[in-house]
């Protein structure tokens, strides 16, 4: 199992929801870990700058491929491929990334900042992220 930030650099947090909820996320054929996304992987869906927030998390039910006849109405703009999501969760509310990097080492290079829409991270730093999202649910309850 690896560990992944989906990246939303265009579109927002509508853009992503709508993904989420259609069970698939757009790979693009230069993301650099496009031929390594497996099955049972996991990912953080991040809202890029300035909102730097993660908006919720999912699991991969497929490597990358193209999109069947049935995914492709629900594929964004031009995308010919991506991955099929399963298990997806929304965040509400959103945990800024502020949060998570208070409480992981940054002297690896952990950051709030991307510049490719994909992006492998540890599993240390995907469980605080979990365990920041689980903070937060409590304190709006």
């Amino acid at each position: 199992m690896a560990y992944y930030i989906f990246n939303v650099i265009e579109g927002g947090a509508a853009q992503a929801t709508r993904l989420l909820r259609s069970s698939t996320w757009a790979i693009g054929p230069q993301e650099p870990h496009r031929d390594a996304l497996a099955p049972g992987d996991v990912a953080l869906v991040y809202l890029a700058a300035p909102e730097r927030v993660f908006i919720g998390r999912a699991e991969l039910a497929s490597a990358v491929h193209d999109w069947t006849p049935a995914e492709e109405p629900a594929s964004p703009g031009n995308s010919q491929s991506g991955v099929a999501l399963t298990q997806y969760e929304e965040w509400d509310p959103p945990v800024p990334m502020s949060a998570v990097l208070s409480r992981i080492d940054q002297s690896a290079g952990a950051r709030a900042d991307f510049e490719v829409g994909v992006v492998q991270i540890t599993r240390g730093e995907y469980e605080t992220a979990l365990s920041v999202a689980a903070d937060g649910a409590k304190s709006t309850e």
